[in-house]
């Protein structure tokens, strides 16, 4: 008796059930607003030529498929069945090329609706969340390498799987690195320095120089407080923090609190002028600098900015030159995160934390996490649950799961005044510290980066701000991301970077007339820093200066702190 499983049966009748989709994606589109109950949603027609269309296609790709679907494997190209396991199995295959087929009729569909651009995109989301959540490779009954694996290792696969799900409820993410294998301060963020100042809401840590003569204008960096610093300082082979103190830079970096009950109640304000206003004026203090040099990155540089637009406001000039590394001062292209915002969702934030609470920083890891689901997300449940795998050590993932914490009311001025109502580039529209916010009086040197595939800040957006601050500009796009983008430097000799010394309204304007360069962009940048530095000075023997002495080694106790 044959005992080889009837594949064309089971195809068969796959299909048939896939195939479905048709339909009930169709009626559930053109129902969105039926749900008893439920306020009214924007309503969605399709033109029949449209439907007409993806339907034909939709057929036509349908028979290609059956025709040819027990001999090969279509859906080798996507990474998720691309292995020999996929292959060999003729239903597996089959039904990953058929739910890719649906994928892309999906697609189609929501671009197909007729209706106001913000909806459709919502729409296209919503879909590219369900299809990534709805794989076959995301169930052990149709995933043909998880069965195998379990097979091969008979059964251990599996006990490793409910193991490591077991562990990651516990610890309430999905791992996406051995973690065990880090320490902050051990194996990342070793680069020596001290506290030598802090608050409540931010430790000050000072470099120790690595060159005999340092330049006369200390470096304030001033890192996102949704994430933890030690991403400029990983390892000392990818550290900026240690390339501008190998620069001759007199380096300080805030290391911002992970904030707990303590911290809820505090606001925008405060973490500019406790915040960044305060590491300004300490770090010219110890070093006793009129000027010095500042860097923001991400939302770093957002609060960087409104910073010196706050200092500039009450006449005061000292930071000599600002770089802001993937930041938005301008935020009317926001892209994908403009998905999530409008007038309602920030009045539930507003009357959910503005007064006072924590957003969790889980909540914004997993935001940002389902911005790329399939790399982000479901190749960990994969991987860690289906086939038992441990992910392997890396730091920047680390880093990445070790999430911060912010104040309600801080996180609901930032929602209403920048991603909503885009108020930072509006003069005199933002009152902060009691002053007015015009970034027009900026008249500083800035250097602008940008990371050309950059999901949380395009690079559309990190360039608008080239159109509202009224010093010598330059701005330098970067190839890769958010942060693989910003952390290249010049040893590893990869990737590649883009220049423009024209700087017109817009990036596709801007990119027309660039030049790219081998690469890595940090050389251009410690070029272009190096005129705005001062003279150069014997470096301190010590650190910190009259009142500001050492509380501890660098990294500090703040950034060791995890997110409750």
């Amino acid at each position: 008796m044959n005992s080889e499983p009837d594949w064309a049966a089971q195809a068969q009748q796959f299909q048939q059930s896939l195939s479905q989709n048709w339909a009930s994606a169709l009626s559930s589109f053109q129902g969105l607003d039926a749900t008893p109950g439920m306020p009214a949603l924007p309503q969605l027609s399709f033109s029949p030529e449209k439907l007409q269309a993806l339907q034909q296609a939709y057929l036509t790709e349908a028979a290609e498929l059956w025709n040819q679907g027990l001999k090969a494997n279509p859906a080798a190209a996507d990474k998720r069945f691309a292995s020999d396991a996929w292959t060999a199995n003729p239903f597996a295959a089959y039904s990953a090329a058929l739910y890719l087929l649906n994928a892309r009729t999906l697609l189609g569909l929501a671009e197909a609706a007729d209706t106001d651009a913000k909806t459709k995109a919502r729409l296209r989301f919503a879909v590219e969340q369900f299809m990534a959540a709805s794989a076959p490779s995301n169930f052990m009954c149709l995933n043909a390498e998880a069965q195998k694996k379990a097979i091969e290792t008979n059964g251990e696969s599996i006990a490793r799987g409910m193991q490591n799900l077991l562990k990651d409820i516990q610890q309430g993410h999905v791992s996406m690195t051995d973690e065990s294998v880090f320490e902050v301060g051990k194996n990342v963020a070793t680069t020596e320095g001290a506290v030598v100042f802090e608050n409540e809401l931010f430790q000050l840590i000072e470099y120790k120089p690595l060159t005999a003569k340092v330049y006369e204008r200390p470096y304030l960096v001033v890192p996102p407080c949704i994430n933890k610093f030690y991403i400029l300082d990983l390892q000392p082979e990818n550290s900026l923090v240690r390339y501008l103190s190998e620069q001759g830079h007199r380096t300080f970096v805030v290391s911002w609190r992970n904030p707990d009950e303590e911290l809820k109640d505090k606001g925008w304000d405060d973490y500019i002028g406790d915040g960044c206003i305060k590491a300004i004026e300490v770090v010219q203090e110890i070093a006793a600098a009129k000027q010095i040099n500042a860097l923001g990155f991400c939302v770093g540089g957002t609060i960087l900015g409104t910073s010196l637009a706050v200092l500039a406001a009450r006449g005061e000039k000292p930071v000599a030159s600002a770089t802001l590394l993937t930041t938005f001062l301008d935020f009317s292209d926001t892209g994908v995160l403009d998905l999530f915002i409008d007038d309602a969702f920030v009045k539930f934030r507003e009357m959910q934390l503005g007064r006072g609470g924590l957003l969790k920083g889980q909540e914004l890891a997993s935001t940002f996490s389902f911005l790329r689901p399939n790399d982000l997300v479901w190749n960990y449940v994969v991987g860690n649950y289906l086939k038992g795998e441990t992910p392997p050590p890396f730091d920047l993932l680390y880093w990445n799961s070790d999430s911060t914490n912010l104040p309600g009311p801080m996180y609901a001025w930032y929602l209403r005044n920048t991603y909503f109502e885009n108020n930072l580039v509006k003069p005199g529209k933002c009152t902060v510290c009691g002053e007015k916010v015009d970034l027009r009086k900026l008249d500083i040197p800035v250097y602008l980066y940008g990371s050309r595939e950059d999901h949380i800040v395009p690079i559309a957006g990190a360039y608008a701000s080239t159109q509202h601050l009224p010093g010598k500009k330059r701005f330098v796009m970067g190839a890769s991301g958010h942060i693989a983008g910003v952390i290249n430097p010049p040893s590893k000799n990869k990737r590649s970077y883009w220049t423009n010394d024209k700087l017109p309204k817009t990036h596709e304007e801007w990119l027309k007339g660039s030049k790219e360069h081998p690469g890595s962009w940090w050389t251009d940048w410690a070029a272009w820093l190096k005129p705005h530095a001062g003279k150069q000075i014997a470096a301190p023997k010590s650190y910190g200066k009259g009142k500001y002495k050492v509380i501890e080694p660098a990294p500090g106790r703040y950034v060791k702190a995890k997110a409750a």
